[in-house]
């Protein structure tokens, strides 16, 4: 009887989270993106709703037989969820909300296996120092918002807004390795 591993899919769209998991020394054997509706509810906490995305994500991809890797990630400022920015404008916004201060980003990971859902909440907080008008218009300018919870990647040119974080950098990147490689591996998905 030979030991095979199972079938990992990746249930997100993200160049990030697939070079993340390659960083685990793992391949999706395919990538699945999930579509569901991602609006916050009313009132709803913001760790609830980076859980219940996370989750929702991968039961929408799960299929039976395979391991499934979803995730969220959620920028917070206080209560207020900062999502993907729809203009230049709104990610000139969140800039300068986040600009000086302290912010939270929280990343859900899912792993739905055989019937079942483990799920892990990452955060952190990363504190941007003050920006400067020009910077926040070249940021914009240069497109790197679009796409990214909170209007920023902090794996590109953002980095130079962030001098100090506590916790998981891979997190506020999209996939903290530490944890997914804890989630993958009791579902039998090693490297």
């Amino acid at each position: 009887m030979t030991d095979t591993a199972p079938r990992l899919v990746l249930a997100s769209a993200s160049p990030r989270r697939l070079e993340l998991l390659a960083q685990l020394g793992l391949v999706p054997d395919e990538v699945r993106p999930a579509d569901i509706d991602e609006t916050p509810r009313r009132d709803e906490p913001v760790r609830a709703y980076a859980r219940r995305m996370a989750a929702g994500k991968a039961e929408a991809a799960a299929r039976e037989g395979e391991v499934v890797l979803a995730a969220d990630t959620v920028v917070s400022a206080g209560r207020r969820i900062l999502g993907k920015p729809e203009s230049p404008d709104e990610a000139a916004a969140f800039l300068r909300l986040l600009s000086g201060r302290r912010h939270r980003v929280g990343t859900a990971v899912a792993v739905a296996a055989g019937g079942r859902i483990a799920l892990k909440l990452v955060e952190t907080v990363v504190r941007f120092r003050p920006l400067r008008p020009a910077e926040i218009d070249a940021y914009v300018t240069s497109g790197e918002w679009r796409g990214k919870a909170g209007g920023y990647g902090i794996q590109g040119r953002a980095a130079a807004f962030a001098p100090w974080l506590q916790g998981s950098w891979s997190g506020v990147v999209g996939l903290p390795l530490a944890e997914t490689a804890a989630l993958l591996a009791a579902a039998g998905v090693r490297a």
